[in-house]
């Protein structure tokens, strides 16, 4: 059965009147607040299928707020899925053990929607012209023909395999698309060994090969934008807010740009030498590690989840085999002896094993004992392996 990979390509709209960008902004408006009330609808009723909700408010969403047929499906398709996503947290604990209060709270009323949240679109409602790079696209005041769009040459080529919907997104006043097109996936091989990764906040990634790519610039950075938010927080000026409003996403878009940088590092070096790639599975850590006051900041600005994330989307790319470990004691256990004891971690960067002396710096002897564990995992058949030439 052919496999594929979910690739996410973003183009920014750039239209060139005021008006094209105030009937973007009001089709935002009307699909959300016809959102709002089908979900109201569902929720009062009980109608969390797309035909059950169709059938009681199709008719209406298009009387009563403006919307075409292929709007109104739509729309009430967002608000199925997002029934059907929050079905899955509140199955996994994610809002908590039923009874609990946010659990509780969750469940008591019905889904909303922002008046900017992302709005999908079909083909019927949006036709791309890659030759000339614009779109043709519905909206609440007509059809808007040959709108210019500007991306990558790698998110162009990714286009040209496009199918299905394409979300229509509203940020700090500017308009994106973002297609998801499904890429063949590639055969991954059998892995001679596995190169372990362990994930850190001082050291942003460490290999079990002795590679490490330090979080000191990350976290310089970070220091700096937190030490910028607070002092303009306390001028409470309105040019402080504008400042606050211009540099809020700065910080998030650079440490993205970090984690692919870091990502394509280490799939590139494993596809290089033929191995697979060992993560922990950190699921939860923020719910289990407990931090120092001065160390909270650091820890819970801290990508790990999209990092590995950006790793095991790219690995898939280029047919790298990715294992999950248990996390447990990987930073107490020696990667010779494997005698796990607390006092073996010194410090933070040192550790020196009580059984043997080994001496290691400590987040290389963590990434050792992740590719250890990992190889092992593989070789048990505790993960699916594919099929092989």
């Amino acid at each position: 059965m052919l496999l594929y990979v979910k690739i996410v390509a973003q183009v920014k709209l750039l239209p060139a009147f005021a008006h094209d960008a105030d009937a973007l902004a009001a089709t935002l408006r009307a699909c959300n607040r016809a959102a709002n009330h089908a979900s109201e609808v569902a929720f009062a009723k009980n109608l969390k299928r797309r035909n059950g909700l169709q059938d009681a408010v199709y008719h209406q969403l298009k009387a009563d707020f403006d919307l075409g047929a292929q709007a109104a499906v739509r729309t009430i398709t967002k608000v199925c899925d997002a029934y059907a996503t929050l079905k899955a947290n509140l199955k996994a604990g994610n809002y908590g053990p039923e009874g609990s209060r946010r659990r509780v709270r969750v469940e008591a009323r019905p889904i909303r929607f922002r008046e900017v949240s992302a709005q999908p679109f079909d083909d019927r409602m949006l036709t791309w012209n890659l030759d000339q790079r614009s779109v043709s696209i519905w909206t609440v005041a007509g059809r808007l023909k040959g709108i210019p769009f500007v991306c990558s040459d790698e998110a162009t080529k990714l286009l040209a395999a496009r199918k299905g919907e394409s979300d229509l997104v509203m940020r700090d006043g500017m308009f994106f698309l973002y297609a998801t097109i499904d890429i063949p996936e590639p055969e991954r091989y059998e892995p001679d060994s596995f190169l372990g990764v362990d994930l850190g906040i001082v050291n942003i990634a460490t290999t079990s090969d002795g590679r490490n790519m330090s979080g000191r610039q990350v976290n310089r950075y970070r220091q700096r934008k937190r030490d910028l938010r607070s002092k303009l927080q306390k001028k409470r000026t309105k040019s402080a807010a504008r400042v606050l409003k211009r540099n809020r996403r700065k910080e998030a878009r650079y440490a993205t740009q970090r984690n692919h940088i870091i990502a394509k590092k280490l799939v590139a070096h494993a596809e290089r030498t033929s191995r697979g790639i060992g993560l922990e599975d950190l699921t939860g850590i923020r719910q289990r590690v407990t931090a120092k006051k001065d160390q909270r900041a650091r820890l819970h600005s801290w990508a790990f989840a999209q990092l590995g994330t950006f790793i095991e989307y790219k690995a898939r790319r280029a047919g790298v085999p990715v294992v999950r470990v248990d996390p447990r004691n990987t930073s107490r256990q020696c990667s010779e002896c494997w005698h796990t004891h607390r006092s073996n971690r010194v410090t933070q960067a040192r550790f020196v094993c009580r059984s043997c002396g080994t001496v290691l710096h400590a987040d290389h002897n963590g990434s050792r004992n992740i590719a250890h564990r990992a190889d092992a995992v593989w070789q048990r058949g505790a993960v699916n392996r594919p099929s092989t030439a």
